[in-house]
């Protein structure tokens, strides 16, 4: 049997080898056989750069935290071989008192794979074989595509987002970025019955955003100040650029919230701050997520959300190098997913 690993080396370079998975696995963890992953903003920041946020990674490693795979050696576990799961990355340490609040997000000694926030790091899940936590894997019903499936890490993230900015039915939502975070924002608030309004640079984008749930799509700077101002209840920040959170500031009305999806590099900003004391928003950061990952499953399990229209393309693991650049090179409306052995055919 052949297994693959990927891993990036340096700044635009990723290499596909072989894996040798351990013999033993650890206490509490399963072994895993990957189905399908997706690429992050995360992960190409980290492909550019060899960096994310301002966190540098020391040595190469392995990319990936969004995934779902099927179980190979339930270890005791109580799962079952062949039992399709849902990856939830965040491992927290269950005591710290983030963790006692439920806000394992926070945890002050989480681990996380494929992050230079984890020292010394963890391989992600850009690999064949995972021996992953048996508490971090949730079972889906035998129904379920992995396709969709994968998407549970980042749709949580934005459901985390709406959770943040209180989204709920009828609220007038304005979502600033149509990348995929933007994208899973926009489908989780239509979900909801809120009436969303999506707003980028990219005709592409909106398109795909209208496909996944946005009853309006516009072109940002082609869409008059006087034509959004004050207008939403909500406005979920998703693109990461400083003009469109000066946006957010002017589009939502008095009172109104607004939630940070994006991941706001690390820069010197002018920002319209005094809009928040004049029309008293509610300004929310959101960071991850916590009970939201079980509402991303159970959400993707009913089938409420188009996920092929969510997504931009599909490579095999060991093209992984290939997919970032597709990433990368800015022309991706979606997720780009990678396939597990499993699905491309190949014997493990």
């Amino acid at each position: 049997m052949s297994f693959v690993q990927t891993r990036l080396t340096a700044a635009e370079s990723v290499a596909a080898g072989p894996q040798s998975p351990p013999e033993e696995i650890a206490d509490g963890h399963v072994r895993l056989r990957l189905a399908v992953a997706s690429l992050c903003g995360t992960d190409l920041h980290y492909y550019a750069h060899f960096a994310n946020a301002g966190f540098e990674l020391h040595n190469p490693v392995t990319l990936g935290h969004e995934a779902c795979a099927w179980v190979e050696d339930p270890n005791g576990s109580g799962l079952r071989r062949g039992q399709l799961v849902a990856l939830n990355p965040i491992m927290n340490c269950q005591s710290c008192d983030p963790c006692k609040r439920g806000e394992e997000n926070l945890c002050t000694a989480k681990k996380f794979p494929g992050s230079a926030t984890t020292v010394p790091h963890l391989d992600g899940f850009f690999r064949d074989v995972i021996d992953h936590p048996a508490r971090c894997c949730r079972p889906v019903a035998e129904d379920v595509n992995p396709r969709h499936l994968t998407f549970a890490e980042p749709l949580a993230c934005a459901l985390h987002a709406l959770n943040k900015g209180g989204v709920a039915a009828g609220d007038k939502v304005l979502v600033t970025g149509c990348g995929p975070m933007g994208l899973l924002a926009i489908a989780g608030a239509a979900a909801r019955g809120a009436q969303v309004t999506a707003l980028d640079l990219r005709p592409g984008a909106v398109e795909v955003a209208r496909k996944a749930g946005a009853g309006e799509g516009h072109l940002a700077g082609r869409i008059a100040d006087a034509d959004i101002e004050k207008r939403f209840d909500v406005v979920v920040e998703a693109s990461g650029a400083i003009p469109a959170f000066n946006t957010a500031l002017k589009a939502v009305r008095q009172k109104g919230r607004v939630s940070i999806l994006s991941n706001i590099q690390l820069r010197e900003a002018r920002v319209m701050l005094h809009l928040v004391m004049l029309k008293e928003i509610e300004l929310c950061g959101s960071f991850q997520f916590n009970r939201e990952f079980e509402e991303a499953v159970q959400l993707i399990e009913s089938g409420a959300v188009n996920f092929e229209a969510l997504t931009a393309a599909e490579y095999p693991l060991d093209q992984t190098g290939a997919a970032l650049a597709h990433m990368a090179a800015g022309k991706a409306f979606g997720k780009i997913l990678l396939l597990g052995s499993g699905l491309t055919g190949k014997s493990i």
